[in-house]
């Protein structure tokens, strides 16, 4: 068998440009992403995932390995898989904080913890949601969602064509104001009853100053904090299911300009 140096370099092209879009979503997207994952099992699951989606893309466009446009389409590949990534990656940092808000409002500000994940300093609260929502992702098949996902962004997003436009761009920041929103969405009902519970406490000590208010307060602040807790999350699934849909939905429109 003959090959001509034309067909290897589209061989190549078709190969390696999928592997660095794949690669470079599997570096920051939740799960795949994560430090406890080694690099040596990220890179082997990045090009098995890229030869199973091979039969799936579109034929890529015929550039010269080293040349100046083959830099510029991997380096938009690599931008497209971060940006992939990074939507879906933010539905854990609105958990994150979350957690933090309720921690504080609990007194647990002061407990922290690293997160495997991301390996930085997170409450324990915060940490607990990740972890939930971590499960709840898996449970939800939302690893194969974000696949499938990845896959359909070579048609909407083809290799060589125009990339991430500032319409997209756009979206994506947008998209992150959704992470204050579901952290507010997450904490509230925890938020909401312990203040509640502080402003039964400035009640009693107006009416009673001899009592030591912070002795009493925080014993029954931080238990109260772990029943509202306990109550309020079977609730999580829902909002984890919203976020986790909206991200993919945004995700799906790139490139499509929001349709």
């Amino acid at each position: 068998m003959v090959y001509t140096t034309a067909e290897m370099i589209q061989w190549l092209n078709s190969m390696f440009w999928p592997f660095v879009r794949v690669t470079a979503m599997m570096t920051i997207s939740p799960v795949f992403g994560g430090n406890l994952v080694p690099k040596r099992i990220k890179l082997v699951l990045a090009l098995l995932i890229t030869w199973v989606m091979l039969p799936l893309l579109p034929s890529v466009p015929a550039v010269e390995p080293f040349s100046a446009l083959s830099v510029l389409i991997t380096l938009q590949q690599m931008i497209i898989g971060m940006a992939i990534g990074f939507s879906l990656q933010l539905i854990f940092a609105a958990l994150i904080v979350g957690g933090q808000t309720v921690a504080m409002s609990m007194g647990l500000g002061f407990a922290s913890m690293v997160d495997p994940q991301n390996g930085v300093q997170v409450p324990v609260i915060g940490q607990y949601y990740v972890v939930v929502a971590t499960l709840l992702f898996l449970a939800m098949n939302g690893h194969l969602a974000l696949l499938a996902v990845l896959a359909d962004s070579f048609h909407s997003l083809p290799i060589g064509g125009a990339g991430l436009g500032r319409e997209t761009l756009l979206e994506i920041a947008h998209w992150g104001t959704r992470l204050f929103a579901g952290g507010v969405l997450v904490a509230l009902p925890a938020v909401s009853a312990i203040l509640l519970t502080n402003l039964a406490f400035g009640v009693v000590s107006r009416a009673a100053p001899q009592l030591n208010i912070f002795g009493v307060g925080f014993p029954i602040t931080l238990t109260l904090g772990f029943v509202v807790l306990m109550i309020t999350l079977p609730g999580l699934f829902p909002q984890m299911s919203n976020l986790m849909t909206e991200a993919l939905i945004s995700v799906q429109q790139f490139g499509r300009g929001g349709r």
